[in-house]
């Protein structure tokens, strides 16, 4: 049985966040273990082992601002005016000022505060206000304080970082007055004639110009960032190596301009492997990532191998000085995992961490495959800047929409270059729930919610920057974790965990300011336990929250009333979680847990329990008009009458899943499962199972019938 938390290290960790109780999905009282709080209070560096380091972790926290002239960073929204406050020697003239983004200096005003002094380090310190303009401009500004004590104590200067975000995000006026409707599809599943057996970058930009020219605004893809660089390379996409920079097995090699310029011979030799791995794009086995990685790492290593033109070149040497020491660390990474495996923490002492003393040496040694890895990021950027080039040109408004996953891989990139603002002992997850009665754990170390002030949220600006450079969305994929996490400490069931409070001010402010930047919308995956004010407090600032269509039931537990809807909203009628459409009709996801041993309870209860909600589902059709009342609709008559159901919604955004335009029934991801269901590897194929190309959507009758079908359902409003 746990020991009781005592009362000083519970109000500790109150002060850094850390509840030390919950209430679950249920309403049910949870007591937070002593020993989860102490684990999860170690991990973000705070001992709480004997009374002594307890009175260093409460001094920590309430003289270490009284140690700095100014804070670390400030985030202030725009519109109004914001309180800074600075910390001299009592009685010490100070003068504070703003060095903006852009070029010039704001200096700010004191104002009327006041505090008792207090003696820090033995000098006798005070607390002045001094407060940030309304009119401040949005940016990432320098915030200064400079104070001539006298007395022989030295002049002090510090600076922290001050970031003005705006108080509403809202659409791109491109999408702000009349509903947009865009396509859902997982892009490796999505492939051309000429993939190489897995989707790519040339194909996203050929679905966007598909739907695009039937009137289409966005693409939302699965997340593209990278995984790792060798065999065996992880098949979901949400738990990546890193999520500031991209897959390269979405690289169209053929589409990349040194390519072009190769001897006819060298051609042929990639054309010969591209003919090879193409042959999968016609058939419905599942996409085994590994072997085309092999194949086409090869084939960019000749392509890598040609000369860059001068202009080519200045392209590259401007986008590795944008990218600076991120991409340096990312290319390093991907070089040494090659040679010592992903597992960082088993490597040469010298290397495991990214300023360590070995660093330089070993790029030294693996410099060709740290360019290779350089080169193949610089490759994705310019494929991406296409495709959406191609979707803006096909009349898009937002085009690409990208996939922000929760976390990273504990031993990926991520976690070896951020390491000093990732917990360390640590996984996210999420508590027990109905669905999941266990509760879950994602096996992915979270942000350690003080380093990421202490660092100014530099890695988080710099993930969202890269993600959105060439997009015009973002979805959040869990967007509780910009409020809270559930922090799980590394050998605990997932249920002995608890919550870790971030500061969402700072969090969905600096997403909002970087997706302004971009002329970008953002879509919260806000669904699940999410108290209702989180998602009333996402609409307050402009970003779309998540409906699903299956989950959305009134207070009588029937379907919620298409009325009733929120406008602000991404709505769609499944996710990649559940089987498309007509699959989840015909009691797929029933018979595929049962066949993985996945159900809690008898699987005729389960179907007897989706035959109710069928029949609920069907009345509420029938009662809307949108399905025929004289008979029985077949699969195909519901899946367009579920459709209808959504189109009538006040929903701002409204999204089609490529599998239900062309009859697909099988899940993408079965959750609970690792091996024992073929996760993120199922190509997009037909209602009878057959390989489906992008080529297909206008040259099979019956695919472009269907689609025109259920486009024209979600193009417009539909009314009773």
């Amino acid at each position: 049985m746990s020991e009781p938390l005592a009362q000083d290290i519970s109000e500790l960790a109150h002060a850094y966040g850390v509840a030390t109780e919950y209430w679950d999905q249920r309403g049910q009282h949870h007591t937070v273990p002593a020993e989860t709080i102490h684990a999860v209070l170690a991990a973000m560096h705070v001992d709480v082992s004997t009374p002594s380091s307890v009175a260093a972790a409460w001094d920590r926290i309430s003289n270490g601002p009284w140690r700095r002239l100014v804070p670390h960073t400030v985030v202030c929204t725009s519109g109004a005016s914001t309180r800074v406050l600075v910390h001299v020697p009592d009685g010490a003239p100070v003068e504070v000022w703003v060095e903006l983004e852009s070029g010039g200096r704001v200096p700010l005003q004191q104002v009327e505060h006041f505090a008792e002094p207090r003696t820090i380090d033995g000098i006798r310190t005070g607390e002045a206000a001094f407060e940030v303009p309304a009119d401040l401009p949005l940016g990432w500004h320098a915030l200064h304080a400079r104070s001539a004590p006298g007395g022989g104590l030295p002049v002090l200067k510090q600076q922290g970082v001050l970031v003005c975000c705006p108080a509403f995000l809202g659409l791109p006026e491109s999408m702000r007055h009349e509903r947009t409707w865009g396509l859902m599809a997982q892009l490796y599943a999505t492939r051309s004639r000429d993939s190489w057996g897995i989707g790519d970058l040339h194909d996203l930009g050929a679905l966007a110009e598909w739907a695009g020219h039937r009137g289409g605004g966005f693409v939302l893809v699965n997340p593209m960032h990278a995984a790792d660089p060798k065999a065996p390379m992880a098949p979901s996409p949400y738990l990546p190596a890193t999520r500031r920079y991209f897959n390269p097995i979405y690289i169209r090699i053929e589409d990349i301009p040194e390519y072009q310029s190769m001897s006819p011979v060298l051609r042929l030799t990639i054309a010969s492997v591209a003919m090879l791995a193409s042959a999968a794009n016609s058939t419905a086995d599942l996409i085994e990532r590994d072997p085309i990685w092999e194949m086409k790492a090869s084939a960019l290593k000749t392509v890598f191998d040609q000369p860059l033109t001068p202009e080519r070149a200045a392209a590259f040497a401007a986008f590795c000085s944008r990218e600076g020491a991120g991409l340096v660390q990312f290319a390093r990474w991907c070089a040494f995992a090659e040679v010592h495996g992903t597992a960082s923490q088993l490597w040469p002492e010298a290397i495991r961490h990214p300023n360590g003393p070995g660093i330089e040496a070993e790029a030294a040694r693996l410099a060709d495959r740290v360019a290779f890895f350089t080169k193949c990021q610089w490759i994705l950027d310019d494929q991406f800047a296409a495709a959406q080039a191609r979707a803006k040109a096909a009349g898009m408004s937002a085009g690409i929409v990208h996939d922000l996953a929760v976390g990273v891989h504990p031993d990926g990139a991520d976690s070896w270059a951020l390491q000093d603002v990732l917990a360390k002992g640590i996984n996210v997850g999420c508590p027990p729930d109905m669905f999941n009665q266990l509760g879950q754990d994602w096996s992915q170390p979270p942000w350690r919610p003080d380093a990421l002030v202490e660092t100014g949220y530099a890695a988080y600006r710099d993930m969202l920057r890269t993600i959105l450079r060439h997009a015009g969305g973002i979805r959040v994929d869990h967007a509780l974790g910009l409020f809270r996490l559930w922090w799980i400490p590394l050998g605990e069931k997932p249920f002995n965990g608890t919550f870790v409070r971030y500061d969402h001010e700072a969090m969905v402010g600096i997403l909002a300011l970087e997706a302004m930047r971009a002329g970008a919308f953002v879509v919260a995956e806000d669904l699940g336990t999410v108290e209702a004010w989180i998602q009333q407090y996402l609409a307050s600032r402009g970003m779309l929250g998540t409906s699903i269509l299956w989950f959305e039931h009134n207070e009588h537990g029937a379907p919620l009333e298409p009325e009733r809807f929120r406008e602000m909203c991404f709505a769609t009628v499944t996710v990649h979680d559940l089987p498309p459409t007509a699959g989840m009709w015909q009691g797929e996801h029933i018979r595929v847990r049962d066949e993985l041993h996945l159900l809690a309870r008898p699987v005729g209860d389960e179907r007897a329990d989706w035959n109710r909600e069928q029949a609920s589902w069907l009345r509420a059709l029938r009662d809307h008009g949108f399905v025929s009342s004289a008979s029985e609709p077949d699969v195909q008559e519901v899946v367009e009458g579920l459709h209808r159901y959504l189109a009538a919604t006040p929903s701002k955004v409204v999204a089609l899943s490529l599998p239900d335009i062309v009859g697909d029934i099988r899940t993408q991801n079965q959750p609970g499962t690792d091996q024992e269901y073929p996760n993120w590897r199922v190509p997009t194929c037909d209602a009878n199972g057959f390989a489906v190309t992008i080529e297909d959507l206008t040259e099979r009758a019956d695919l472009s019938d269907r689609a025109d079908r259920l486009i024209g359902t979600v193009a417009r409003r539909a009314h009773r």
